[in-house]
């Protein structure tokens, strides 16, 4: 290889694999822990610590920062769902870095800004957000654990965020061409 040069992307690995790989690490969980996966109890326990940390006495009185607050012992580091998401995020990382397919850019289409596009993805985010917490549970949480739960209202969740998403790709698709 000559200076300058890059190294070629790996090929991404077979997707039935990985749900099988997904499938058997939910299982782990379950037997392990006792409940199932999601990211979103993981950012709840670290913004619970946070308020927590500003005024004692609001988190105390709140029952939804108190339920994640437990038995007194303050640390976001309690919840094996924090280790959750950061080994998500270390191990995407370096899965891009071994694939070598890690590089800065913005992916967006010709017809949307720069700035258009952080704006539309911090919305989106926003919304996402809300959903989240008005649905109880993330994406991973609703559809891994409470579909393979068989749960009513993760089916549900997940068929609206689906319709949701397809009726929404209508309105933005022309920013993508």
């Amino acid at each position: 290889m000559t200076k300058g040069s890059q190294k070629q992307p790996q090929p991404y690995w077979n997707p039935y694999l990985c749900g099988i790989g997904l499938g058997l690490v939910l299982l782990t969980t379950f037997v392990v822990m006792g409940r199932g996966i999601g990211a979103s109890g993981a950012m709840t326990s670290v913004v619970s610590v946070g308020v927590n940390a500003v005024s004692e006495t609001h988190a105390s009185a709140n029952a939804f920062y108190a339920g994640y607050l437990g038995d007194g012992t303050v640390s976001p580091l309690k919840d094996w769902l924090v280790f959750e998401v950061l080994g998500v995020l270390i191990g995407g990382f370096l899965s891009g870095v071994f694939a070598h397919r890690t590089k800065l850019k913005v992916e967006k289409g010709k017809s949307i800004s720069r700035n258009g596009r952080f704006l539309f993805s911090f919305v989106g985010g926003i919304i996402m957000a809300f959903g989240t917490k008005l649905a109880r549970g993330c994406t991973s949480g609703q559809a891994l654990t409470g579909g393979a739960l068989m749960n009513v209202g993760s089916w549900l969740f997940m068929i609206s965020l689906f319709a949701g998403a397809y009726g929404m790709a209508w309105f933005v698709r022309r920013l993508w061409i």
